[in-house]
C-alpha cells in the first residue's frame, strides 16, 4: 500500500482478531481504531470519521446467519451513508457475499485472511471512499456554481482617474492568494471587485463563494460559515457543509465583516488561523484552502480604535486595501455608467430609446448619490420604465434633493430606533414602496433594507 492512508475502524468480538488486525495494519494506515462492542458505533462514528469500517458479521446474537452484521451494517449506512463498510466472517460463502454487496457493503473478506489480499481490499475501498468525497464535494460546488451563476451582474466600469487606481490594485494582487480588504460605501461595488479580483485569478475555474455576513443571525453563524453535522442542534436534520468547505480550493467572499460581533470576530480568527474548519456538533476539524476577500462599508479602522473590531482580525484579512470611491467622487464616470445602465435596461423592458439628453445628464451628474452606482442603476431603470420619448429627459428621473420640500425628517425623539424608523418610512414613501429605490438611497442593501422593515413592521 505504500505511504500510510486512511483512517480504519475495525469491530469484531474476539480481541485476537483486533489484535492482528492492528499489527498487520499499523504500518499502512495513518489509523486503526478497534471496538469489541458494536453498540458503540454510533457513539464512535458521531465524533469521528473513518475511510474503512471493517465489520464483522457474526457477534454474540446469531453465531453463523451473519444477520446481526446486517443490522449494524444498516445503522452505519443511516448514520453515514458514503461510509465503505468491509464484511469480515469466519462462516462467509457467496450467498452471504452476494446478500452483503446488494445491502450495502463494499466488499467481504474471509478469515483466516491472506494478508495481500485484505491489504489490497483496504487500499481499494480507501480509494473508493475517497472518489465519494469528491464527488460529494463536486456536487455542492456545481450547486452553488448554478446558483451564482442565476444571480444577474452587471460589468464593473469606469474611466475616471480614481477608478483606474483601482483597476491597477486588481491587476497586481489578483494572481497572488493575498487577503484582500475591500472598503466602500454601499452601493460602490464591493462585490464586483471581489468577482474582477476572482475572475482575474489562478482560482478563476474554481468557485466563487458570497456571503453577506449581515444578513446571518448570530445564533446560526456557525452553522452557515463551517456547518454542522447531524443532531447537532433541533433542525440539523442531516450533515451540512458550511461555506468554508464549499469554497475551498476557490475564493470566499466575506461581505459586511464589519458587522461581525467580537465573539464571532474570534471564532472567525481562528479558523483563518488555523486554516482548518470544525462543524458544529463535530469533534475532527477539516482542512481548508480559500482565498479570502472582506469588505465593509464601516470605518473599520476606528472600529479597532474604539475596540468594536478585533486589530488581530483586521491585519489577518487585509493584506491588501481596496479602498472604492463613492460616485460623487467620480462624476465622471456617471455618463459611461448611465449609458451602460440605458441598454441593459432598453433592451430588458424592448423600449427603443436611443440615449439621454444633456440635460437629463447634467441633472444625473449635479446629484450627490448617496446611493452610489447602485443607486444610478435603479434610477435607469425607472427611467427607462417612465420614458414616452426615445431620449430620456431630465423628468424621467425622480431623484431625491435635499432642497424638495418636504423632504426633510422631523425629529420628535431622540431614540436612534424611532428615528430609523421614521426615515425608513419617509424614503419609502418618497419612492412609492419601491424597496430597491430606497435601499439604494439610504446607502443599504436590500437585504439590510428588507431586515429592518421586518425589525419595525413596516
Amino acid at each position: 500500500m505504500g505511504e500510510r492512508i486512511g483512517k480504519i475502524l475495525a469491530i469484531d468480538d474476539n480481541e485476537d482478531i483486533l489484535f492482528a488486525l492492528k499489527l498487520l495494519l499499523k504500518n499502512h494506515v495513518e489509523l486503526i481504531k478497534t471496538e469489541t462492542k458494536p453498540e458503540k458505533i454510533p457513539e464512535i462514528l458521531n465524533n469521528e470519521s473513518f475511510d474503512v469500517i471493517l465489520l464483522d458479521m457474526n457477534f454474540t446474537k446469531d453465531a453463523i446467519s451473519g444477520q446481526e452484521g446486517f443490522d449494524w451494517l444498516n445503522k452505519i449506512l443511516e448514520i453515514d451513508p458514503d461510509a465503505v463498510v468491509v464484511f469480515i466472517t469466519a462462516y462467509g460463502d457467496a450467498e452471504k457475499a452476494v446478500k452483503a454487496i446488494k445491502s450495502g457493503a463494499t466488499d467481504f473478506v474471509l478469515k483466516p485472511w491472506q494478508n495481500e489480499k485484505i491489504l489490497a481490499t483496504i487500499s481499494s475501498a480507501i480509494r473508493l471512499r475517497k472518489s465519494k468525497s469528491e464527488a460529494s464535494n463536486l456536487k455542492n460546488k456545481q450547486k452553488a456554481i448554478s446558483a451564482i451563476q442565476d444571480q444577474p451582474f452587471h460589468e464593473f466600469i469606469g474611466n475616471s482617474a480614481e477608478m483606474q487606481k483601482v483597476f491597477n490594485t486588481i491587476n497586481k494582487v489578483a494572481k497572488t492568494d493575498a487577503n484582500i480588504l475591500i472598503l466602500g460605501e454601499n452601493g460602490t461595488g464591493k462585490e464586483l471587485v471581489a468577482r474582477a479580483l476572482h475572475r482575474n485569478s489562478l482560482r478563476k475555474d474554481e468557485v466563487f463563494i458570497s456571503v453577506d455576513l449581515g444578513s446571518i443571525a448570530e445564533t446560526l453563524f456557525e452553522s452557515e460559515l463551517f456547518g454542522h453535522t447531524k443532531g447537532a442542534f433541533t433542525d440539523a436534520k442531516k450533515d451540512k457543509q458550511g461555506r468554508f468547505e464549499i469554497a475551498s480550493g476557490g475564493t470566499l467572499f466575506l461581505d459586511e465583516i464589519g458587522n461581525l460581533s467580537l465573539p464571532m470576530q474570534a471564532k472567525l480568527l481562528t479558523a483563518l488561523e488555523r486554516r482548518e474548519i470544525t462543524r458544529v456538533g463535530a469533534n475532527k476539524s477539516n482542512k481548508i484552502d480559500v482565498r479570502l476577500i472582506c469588505a465593509t462599508n464601516n470605518d473599520i479602522h476606528t472600529m479597532v480604535h474604539d475596540e468594536s473590531f478585533r486589530q488581530d482580525l483586521l491585519y489577518r484579512i487585509n493584506t491588501v486595501e481596496i479602498h472604492l470611491p463613492p460616485l460623487r467622487d467620480r462624476i465622471s464616470d456617471i455618463p459611461l455608467l448611465a449609458e451602460h445602465f440605458l441598454g441593459i435596461y432598453s433592451k430588458k423592458y424592448r423600449k427603443s430609446i436611443k440615449g439621454i439628453s444633456s440635460d437629463a445628464m447634467k441633472k444625473l451628474s449635479q446629484y450627490q448619490w448617496p446611493g452610489n452606482v447602485r443607486e444610478l442603476q435603479h434610477s435607469l431603470e425607472r427611467a427607462v420604465i417612465m420614458s414616452d420619448s426615445n431620449t430620456i429627459q431630465p423628468d424621467d428621473f425622480f431623484l431625491s434633493s435635499k432642497n424638495e420640500k418636504g423632504t426633510e425628517i422631523q425629529i420628535n425623539s431622540y431614540n436612534l430606533e424611532e428615528i430609523e424608523k421614521n426615515i425608513i418610512v419617509k424614503v419609502l414613501k418618497q419612492n412609492q414602496g419601491n424597496v430597491s429605490q430606497a435601499a439604494g438611497i439610504l446607502g443599504l442593501t436590500r437585504t439590510s433594507l428588507y431586515r429592518r422593515m421586518e425589525k419595525y413592521g413596516l
